[in-house]
């Protein structure tokens, strides 16, 4: 049946010593989940390739294999000006006009590429910071360590950085890894350098919009061309070098369907536990690039493809194994059709705030630990998505018609619940059950335990939730227990204003809570599968 008010689903090579691997305490060393297969070689790996490094002794001899640099036309690329932010386009602008070099570096120019549309847009100017300063009259510094300029157009901030100060953001002596080439002018000189200090091949491109040039000085078009991610220099030292780098690489495969080098993929698994020496806050919006930005289903299958969801979310990975699970599954549950329904409505340019996706792991963690009848979800979202007020969510609940997706196990068989009060009762057990969750989620002993079961598991006790965040969270289903709140208007229609959701208004992270509950739960194509057996009957 359609429920149009609401507007969702019910409706009709180098040779380097191999360096230490440094484990954060209380990780035990890297091993298979007991009764989960780990593969030598996963899908989504690439077959290794001779490498574009050049060969190293560790004393600083060596023949460079450069990769041929390549500069192409961007035109030919199918870029447009008009695909640049407008933002952006005002600071390129503003410094090309004062004579001084810029250039969109990184991922954007990737995704220009492949005609995505960019998370956000990172230009390196040959101006230093200060004159960036001059140049913008709201602009300021930001870092101490490695310091960039914010520049404040409207509600956007584009983000500036410096020849002159990128040279200094990391300890790694370049000259041993590849030589100044013969015939190399200075311009080509500092664009190659500062390639050279990136993290994948892919985001080692530099794009001048005005000469309309494309640099490529890593090999980064070929692996676009082959979609593989690829460590700019060896991956075992790139990622000690920076683990926050094993994040990243996770977060670019899923996002692009990438495949990791075997190179890569080995690392990963080797230094997976080095993730916990980040802070909290960096695994935080990390795990936020992941899953708030449209590729949350990809991203999560690829943590526990490599073994990294054991320890950055070990309530989920348990959750993985008791449904048998396997490394290279490619089947579905109720966990990660969440998320895919989720993927369906953000993308990299209209994500959700974190509090959104920290309430669905939270809600589906009460429902693995006790699974509910399919109308005490479906009301529990309603109310969830009005507010508070029950008896207007068990009044559409009692209408809803369309079969329930009967292949998850945190839905029971539909049962009596005659009584609106029966009804109501396991709505507010349900909400119990998953303030419960949340707790449990931001618990460091019971995180710790998640995977007791299973002692060939990592060990891990990370929380990387903050107070903020589980609070926020809190907020979106305090309304169940509370009562209907006062002043509170739900949501009309199926519009999902971005920008509120990004910002984690209330009103629509509920909305969009409810949509993606409903969608999982009473899922379209079953409904049209039912009317296909029926017409054919």
């Amino acid at each position: 049946m359609a429920i149009a008010v609401l507007g969702f689903s019910c409706r009709s090579y180098l040779t380097f010593r191999r360096p230490l691997v440094y484990c954060v305490h209380k990780v035990r060393h890297r091993s298979n989940v007991a009764t989960v297969e780990s593969p030598p070689e996963p899908v989504g790996v690439t077959k290794e390739e001779e490498p574009h490094w050049a060969t190293y002794d560790g004393r600083g001899n060596g023949a460079s294999k450069a990769p041929e640099w390549k500069k192409l036309n961007s035109k030919d690329l199918g870029i447009r000006t008009s695909m640049i932010a407008k933002p952006t386009r005002y600071v390129l602008n503003g410094l090309k006009k004062k004579g001084y070099e810029v250039y969109l570096v990184g991922g954007c120019v990737r995704d220009l590429i492949l005609k995505r549309t960019p998370k956000d847009f990172d230009i390196i100017t040959s101006a230093e910071l200060k004159e960036v300063l001059r140049v913008f009259p709201r602009c300021e510094v930001v870092g101490k360590r490695f310091p960039i300029c914010h520049v404040h157009v409207n509600d956007t901030i584009v983000e500036v950085s410096s020849f002159s100060t990128s040279g200094k953001r990391t300890g790694r002596k370049l000259d041993y890894i590849l030589r100044r080439p013969p015939d190399c002018d200075d311009h080509d000189y500092i664009r190659w350098r500062n390639c050279l200090q990136r993290d994948f091949t892919i985001n080692g491109l530099m794009f001048d919009p005005y000469t309309k040039i494309v640099y490529d000085y890593m090999g980064g078009m070929q692996d676009i061309k082959k979609a593989k991610v690829r460590t700019v220099i060896p991956a075992n030292i790139s990622f000690v070098e920076d683990c926050a780098r094993i994040l990243r690489g996770v977060r670019i495969a899923a996002r692009l369907g990438f495949r990791f080098t075997k190179d890569i993929a080995h690392s990963v698994r080797e230094l997976s536990c080095s993730v916990l020496r980040l802070d909290k806050g960096r695994i935080l919006m990390e795990m936020n690039y992941m899953l708030a930005y449209g590729s949350a289903e990809a991203s999560l299958r690829l943590l526990w493809k490599f073994g990294l969801l054991e320890i950055l979310l070990p309530i989920q990975a348990a959750y993985l194994v008791s449904q048998g699970f396997r490394r290279r599954d490619q089947r579905s549950n109720m966990l990660l059709s969440l998320f895919s329904n989720l993927d369906r409505l953000v993308a990299p340019d209209r994500p959700c705030h974190n509090s959104l996706w920290i309430g669905m792991l939270a809600f589906h963690k009460a429902l693995v630990d006790q699974p509910r009848h399919p109308m005490v979800v479906a009301a529990f979202s309603l109310a969830v998505h009005n507010g508070g007020s029950l008896s207007e969510a068990v009044e559409i609940a009692r209408r809803i018609s369309q079969p329930h997706d009967q292949s998850f196990s945190e839905l029971l068989e539909p049962q009596d619940l005659d009584s609106d009060e029966s009804l109501i009762d396991e709505i507010m057990d349900l909400a119990a059950s998953v303030k419960s969750a949340l707790m449990k989620m931001t618990d460091e002993h019971f995180v710790s335990q998640a995977m007791s079961k299973y002692p060939r598991a990592p060990y891990s006790d990370l929380v990387f939730i903050s107070l903020a965040s589980f609070l926020r969270a809190s907020k979106i289903f305090e309304c169940v227990q509370g009562g209907a709140e006062k002043g509170f208007v739900p949501k009309q229609g199926s519009r999902i204003d971005y920008e509120f959701l990004a910002l984690g208004s209330l009103r629509e992270v509920r909305h969009v809570f409810a949509r993606i509950v409903f969608d999982t739960v009473y899922p379209l194509s079953l409904n049209k599968e039912d009317n296909f057996v029926n017409q054919n009957s």
